[in-house]
């Protein structure tokens, strides 16, 4: 098949090489435009290594990003990992139309941070939705979707990349055979059970340890290893990244105010929360790098056994 391909960063990367991998071709592909001293995007470096047409257009919503789909005489449109809109009236270009990958169970969870949101509401299944992009956010009929489980201790970063990602991946290859061949089955998404989150931002991944301490330890696993849970500890800012959930039950409950540090552990330090503590092994001071938690503590005194 001849494809268009739309996308960006490393899942972009990954899919193109693996539709090229069993032998389709692939006639031009649309990058997002980086910005002035950015990390170069690893789709538009692979797509020029292997000497494919690549368009970088500020707003697929041109003209000229219209007569370049239609220049290339696509069958099909596969959009991997897309922060662009992509109007109607340039998707609807190839032959077959466009497929895109959503990373959670359309219609739950559209949205840009649709990984992070399903951790930190406590959910125990996520997983991938291929569907056929129309003008509203995510909300078009779904051609196909695989499901797994999300591990009570699974961060973003584990899920996103032994889960999400490869199966993202396969399910855009077979999606692809399906539209073409004409044995895909179109379902169009229930609004009623259809949910919207936006960006995970500062005031999002902020720490409140007034909160159960399954909401926090469900935050800094949302937030692992981006952007980062975050707090503040003595006089610093600090995010948080590894840690352990220690709950406490019965009636002694937690001595203690929430947010206090409550003692430290060989590997990490302790900080009161409703319902139990976390113990935070790995977090990175503003203006710092990632060190040991336990080390922060101790170097910044900020715990010492007489309280």
């Amino acid at each position: 098949m001849k494809i268009a391909f739309i996308g960006q960063q490393e899942f972009g990367k990954a899919t193109l090489e693996a539709f090229l991998a069993r032998g389709d071709e692939v006639v031009g592909v649309f990058c997002v435009p980086e910005k002035s001293g950015a990390k170069p995007d690893a789709l538009r470096v692979a797509a020029q290594a292997l000497h494919l047409p690549v368009f970088q257009f500020s707003s697929l919503k041109s003209s000229y990003a219209e007569q370049a789909m239609r220049d290339l005489n696509a069958d099909i449109g596969v959009m991997a990992y897309v922060v662009q809109f992509a109007p109607q009236a340039f998707v609807n270009i190839p032959r077959c139309g466009t497929i895109q990958f959503h990373p959670s169970l359309l219609p739950r969870h559209r949205g840009p941070s649709s990984i992070s949101w399903p951790i930190a509401l406590g959910e125990t299944q996520t997983g991938i939705s291929i569907f056929r992009p129309t003008d509203g956010l995510d909300e078009g009929p779904l051609v196909l979707q695989k499901s797994c489980a999300i591990g009570p201790d699974e961060t973003l970063g584990e899920l996103y990349f032994n889960k999400l990602f490869p199966m993202g991946v396969a399910a855009l290859l077979q999606a692809a055979d399906l539209v073409i061949s004409g044995q895909h089955q179109e379902q169009a998404q229930d609004e009623l059970k259809a949910s919207y989150e936006g960006w995970y931002h500062e005031e999002e991944s902020r720490i409140n340890w007034a909160n159960h301490v399954d909401q926090v330890y469900n935050l800094i696993r949302a937030c692992n290893p981006a952007p980062g849970a975050w707090t503040v500890l003595g006089d610093t800012r600090v995010w948080l990244y590894d840690c352990r959930k220690h709950p406490v039950h019965g009636f002694a409950g937690v001595r203690g105010k929430p947010g206090e540090i409550a003692g430290l552990t060989p590997t990490g330090l302790l900080i009161n929360t409703h319902g139990g503590q976390i113990e935070v092994l790995k977090l990175r001071p503003e203006g710092g790098a990632k060190m040991n938690a336990a080390d922060f503590a101790r170097e910044r005194k900020l715990f010492s056994p007489a309280g």
